[in-house]
C-alpha cells in the first residue's frame, strides 16, 4: 500500500502570558518583553495536524478528515478556544505557553487518539502570520 500524508487545520483563540516559572521577574521581562505583561495578551492560533499512514485501498484515505477534525477539537481546540491557556490548561501551569510548547502539548493529546496504522507526523502552531512552531515528536 502507498504511504501518504493527510493534514487538517483548525483555529482557536486564546490568551496567554509568556512567563517561565523558573526565572525571576527581571529575567522574564528581559526575555519576553511586552509578551510577559501581567494582563496577558491573545492570539488567533492555527493548528495544522499531519498524519502519516497507508492509503486504504477501499476508501482511498489515510484517515477520514472528519475523524481528524473531531480528534483535534476534543483534544486541543475545546481545551484552548476562548480560554486563558496559562490558567485553564493544566499542562501550562509549570510550562511557558510558547508556540513550541503548545505544539508539544497538542502532540501529546492528539497522539492518544490516533489509531494504528496511522501515526502522527507533525503538529504546526501558527501564532501569527509570521510566527510558527512545528513539532514532530522528537
Amino acid at each position: 500500500m502507498p504511504i501518504a500524508y493527510a493534514s487538517r487545520t483548525e483555529s482557536f483563540s486564546s490568551a496567554h502570558r509568556l512567563n517561565a516559572p523558573t526565572l525571576s521577574v527581571e529575567e522574564n521581562t528581559a526575555l519576553y518583553g511586552k509578551c510577559n505583561g501581567t494582563n496577558f495578551h491573545g492570539h488567533n492560533y492555527k493548528i495544522t495536524v499531519t498524519v502519516r499512514g497507508p492509503v486504504d485501498p477501499v476508501t482511498g484515505m489515510v484517515i477520514n478528515l472528519v475523524d481528524l477534525k473531531r480528534i483535534m477539537r476534543v483534544t486541543v481546540v475545546d481545551a484552548c478556544d476562548h480560554k486563558n491557556i496559562d490558567l485553564d490548561v493544566p499542562y501550562f501551569k509549570e510550562v511557558p505557553s510558547t508556540s513550541e510548547n503548545i505544539a508539544v502539548y497538542a502532540w501529546l493529546e492528539i497522539e492518544k487518539l490516533i489509531e494504528a496504522p496511522v501515526t502522527l507526523y507533525e503538529v504546526r502552531i501558527d501564532e501569527t502570520e509570521k510566527n510558527s512552531a512545528t513539532y514532530r515528536g522528537e
